[in-house]
């Protein structure tokens, strides 16, 4: 972290920096056995439906689908 945060690239000082503000939400998501993945992974299940029927189908359509498989 601090040879990044030191470093000739901007990009790297940039993200060590983000890192360095955040430490304790980054080590806990390293540390902890929570996740989020489920919660992500509806997330991204819904996105999807929505763009594949976007301008196709109405609003009732779309929450019968994303509820369905709840």
């Amino acid at each position: 972290m601090r040879t990044a945060g030191r470093g000739p690239r901007r990009a790297d000082r940039g993200f060590a920096g983000f890192i360095r503000q955040d430490l304790d939400a980054v080590t806990a998501g390293l540390v902890l056995e929570w996740s989020s993945d489920r919660v992500e992974g509806h997330a991204n299940r819904v996105k999807t439906i929505k763009r594949a029927m976007c301008g196709r189908a109405s609003f009732q359509l779309l929450r019968i689908r994303v509820l369905n498989r709840l």
